[in-house]
């Protein structure tokens, strides 16, 4: 009798110990093999926003290097509205959308900064502005300390269009916006629980509550937001190859190409993917713990090209001035764009006037023509240590 009861327990406690796992185990996720995620046998993925603003923002830095364009048609492409006929391709012209108003308009940083937020935006501003007014007027002066113009690179090289002070208005224009629009919306908007967790959005997620005519939940299409900042150029989306505008994704495949940074590519691909797949699985704490991943390799893939453009400046500056005017140029803009990652406690890695000491520093004076190697180096090497990497890595 003392065996038999004894086995009804022990088999109670075996019953009531699987019925308790049952209950708390939560299923694995696992992320597909590509970014493809369907709902009732139709894709769930929509990022057509971010692929037209890549689009409107490319056709402006090309028309930043032709000399007749006047202040008002760069204007407008920049402001552009509904209808205006800013672009040569027609789809972008029946757009509502524009790159000014998504600049420096993240919910994490500028939503209750506006006024940064407009010194940002006033800064792209400055920058047209100063390409038509300064440069444009120069396009076929010899450029020198002082004076805006052009420099052609050593042996015949390419020729570059700079301001009084070595600075190539496009290439500012060009690298700045990688941070103050793709890498602001993707890591301090999209990807910001204040977006993805806003109102009702999880209780929607978990209820599988679609918005409103369309195949997926909000918090899946903020996801989905974020990913097209970074792959809306791709002709496949959901299987990207890199290297397909010239922005994020040009520079990510830069930095996966250097052999100390290689695999970062596939670290970020990895974590959208998983990410999404843990919205649709309604698992919010590996949906964040990929949010932390992206951040911190994204943030690094700016500070690498941020080092790598001042160095390759520096190497130059004695014996190629163009040359190094144009990696001085895109590195000046690559600091900007430090002002927009954020790291994992979710602040910005550098103080906002630290970077814009650096940008005082390179257009001090004479601006590039005067720089020295030291302010290059010591930029460098605390940007790099910031950002967990060594400067020669980055070079």
């Amino acid at each position: 009798m003392k065996r038999v009861i004894f086995s009804a327990v022990a088999i109670f406690a075996i019953m009531f110990s699987s019925c308790s796992s049952d209950e708390v185990v939560t299923p694995p996720v696992e992320a597909p093999a590509t970014y493809v995620f369907n709902r009732g046998g139709n894709t769930s993925v929509s990022y057509s926003g971010q692929t037209t603003r890549i689009k409107m923002a490319e056709e402006l830095v090309s028309a930043l290097k032709v000399s007749t364009n006047t202040k008002a048609k760069l204007d407008g492409m920049f402001t552009h509205a509904a209808g205006n006929n800013d672009f040569t391709d027609a789809t972008l012209n029946t757009s509502s959308k524009n790159v000014r108003s998504k600049t420096a308009a993240s919910a994490d940083y500028f939503a209750s900064n506006t006024t940064e937020a407009n010194a940002i935006k006033a800064k792209f501003d400055g920058y047209i502005s100063s390409q038509v007014s300064e440069v444009f007027p120069n396009w076929a002066t010899n450029a020198v300390a002082g004076t805006a113009g052009k420099i052609q690179e050593a042996g015949g090289g390419s020729t570059r269009y700079v301001n009084a002070k070595g600075l190539e208005y496009n290439q500012a224009f060009a690298k700045s916006l990688i941070g103050a629009l793709m890498v602001d919306q993707m890591l301090n908007n999209y990807l910001s629980k204040k977006v993805l967790d806003e109102a009702t959005n999880v209780a929607d997620n978990d209820a599988g509550t679609l918005a409103t005519g369309k195949n997926y939940t909000t918090m899946e299409h903020k996801w989905d937001e974020a990913y097209g900042y970074l792959y809306g150029a791709e002709v496949d989306g959901a299987s990207p190859k890199l290297g397909a505008d010239s922005f994020l994704n040009k520079y990510l495949a830069k930095v996966d190409g250097n052999s100390n940074f290689k695999g970062i590519a596939k670290e970020i691909y990895e974590a959208f993917k998983l990410g999404r797949a843990a919205i649709v699985a309604k698992n919010y704490t590996l949906r964040d713990q990929q949010i932390v991943i992206i951040k911190k390799a994204v943030s690094k893939v700016i500070a690498v090209r941020a080092v790598h453009y001042l160095q390759a400046g520096k190497a130059t500056l004695a014996t190629d001035k163009a040359s190094a005017f144009h990696d001085l140029s895109e590195g000046y803009g690559f600091v900007h764009s430090l002002r927009f990652t954020q790291d994992t406690s979710g602040k910005a890695h550098l103080p906002v006037a630290e970077i814009e000491g650096f940008l005082t520093a390179l257009q001090a004076g004479n601006g590039f023509w005067t720089l020295t190697t030291k302010t290059l180096d010591d930029m460098s090497t605390r940007i790099a240590a910031v950002y967990g990497f060594t400067v020669d890595q980055a070079k």
